[in-house]
């Protein structure tokens, strides 16, 4: 059994920021069903589908990781008939989710207004850039537009560079995530009042939110941060140090940890009592990086690794990406799995991070072709063979 089994979704995004959404409430075990234009489907299944790197039987990776475990039926929204099938499939759903741009879906007449009227029970969330109310609500917005506005990007990158953009799409993948937080909330207060509502998401709200205690201590201070690196503003050190082979990082964060470093690496010219304290440390943070630098560049990450994990120092290789997916401790939780495709063929992506105790099932169906589960669905409605027959002949499903 999945935590979320018996509640239905009909899931109505597209590109990135609302199919991560759906993605993971899909993951956790809700009925997610795609609901996509007829012919064409939702712009995601293009991206890709032709790079002969990356897809997999004319399925893009964009297409094939966020639609695992969904359903798809085609439905015309902007006709009159597939608007009223849709509103059926309301009254059988317990959330609608969908990321347009502001406005849409009260102009197709899919928004909570709308919806609540057919099922009091529902429950809608919209993710858009700047969310449904403010002077910037009708601007068009995707991921960097949000780390840009967000003052993430100010941050991000090296002293005396140009602002940089995570190499995660955190603007994006913070607002489904944003997304997914809601809908739940909304759901269980659902129990208690027995009405749904709606959550309006927006990607900028999220950036802001993510910024949290640095927002605060600006407030404080009234300073500007500035790009960091990769070091801190309180702790040293704290960065990134070149052994012979590549990286690790140090996050020596409290006096005992840098007692502990002192121990492995032969540097006393840095174990002075000025250093013992963070304050010193601060002060003296440019030597003291400097000659880690040195330091450790002498041997491998593992010869360094070893010797701060036998004194519980923070410290990590810098992966790349391909080595992440192969360590040891990610396959060991299966956060990387294989989803086959519909077609033929498998592809591996990573796995489902919730880690539930009891109500856990790590299971994943293939992302569906166009309307694979019209037939499905649409039974579920008491709609016949000859009605299907009919609503596709006129373009509807």
């Amino acid at each position: 059994m999945k935590a979320l089994q018996g509640i239905r979704i009909l899931d109505l995004t597209h590109m990135l920021s609302g199919p991560y959404m759906g993605m993971i409430l899909a993951d956790l075990g809700a009925e997610t069903i795609k609901v996509e234009p007829p012919v064409t489907g939702e712009g995601t299944r293009r991206l890709l589908e032709k790079d002969p790197k990356n897809s997999l039987n004319g399925f893009g990776a964009y297409y094939m990781t966020l639609n695992r475990n969904k359903k798809s039926i085609t439905l015309d929204l902007k006709s009159e008939k597939g608007l009223q099938v849709f509103y059926e499939l309301v009254k059988t759903a317990d959330m609608v989710l969908s990321n347009f741009s502001a406005g849409v879906t009260a102009r197709l007449k899919v928004d909570y207004g709308h919806l609540a009227q057919i099922n009091p029970r529902i429950i809608t969330c919209t993710v858009t850039g700047f969310g449904e109310t403010g002077p910037n609500k009708d601007r068009t917005a995707f991921d960097m537009v949000a780390q840009a506005m967000g003052g993430g990007m100010s941050i991000t990158g090296q002293p005396g560079n140009p602002p940089t953009r995570s190499g995660i799409p955190i603007g994006d993948l913070g607002g489904g995530l944003m997304g997914v937080i809601g809908v739940l909330a909304a759901l269980q207060a659902r129990h208690t009042t027995g009405r749904g509502q709606h959550v309006d998401i927006s990607m900028l709200d999220a950036q802001i939110s993510l910024l949290n205690y640095m927002a605060t201590m600006h407030f404080l201070s009234g300073e500007i941060p500035d790009k960091l690196g990769n070091g801190h503003f309180v702790h040293v050190p704290y960065d990134t140090f070149q052994c012979s082979d590549g990286y690790i990082i140090i996050a020596v964060i409290t006096d005992n940890f840098w007692t502990a470093l002192m121990d492995v690496v032969d540097a006393p010219e840095l174990n002075t009592d000025e250093n013992k304290g963070q304050p010193g440390r601060w002060k003296n943070q440019k030597q003291i990086n400097q000659r880690l630098n040195e330091i450790l560049s002498t041997n491998t990450q593992k010869h360094w690794l070893d010797k701060m994990q036998a004194k519980r120092i923070p410290c990590a290789p810098v992966n790349n990406i391909a080595q992440a997916l192969r360590d040891e401790q990610i396959l060991s939780r299966n956060m990387v799995i294989e989803v086959e495709h519909p077609l033929g063929g498998a592809a591996k992506m990573p796995g489902n991070p919730v880690k539930l105790s009891d109500t856990y099932e790590d299971t994943y169906s293939p992302p569906p072709t166009l309307g694979q589960h019209n037939d499905e669905v649409y039974a579920s409605l008491g709609l016949t063979a000859e009605d299907l027959k009919a609503l596709q002949e006129s373009g509807v499903i």
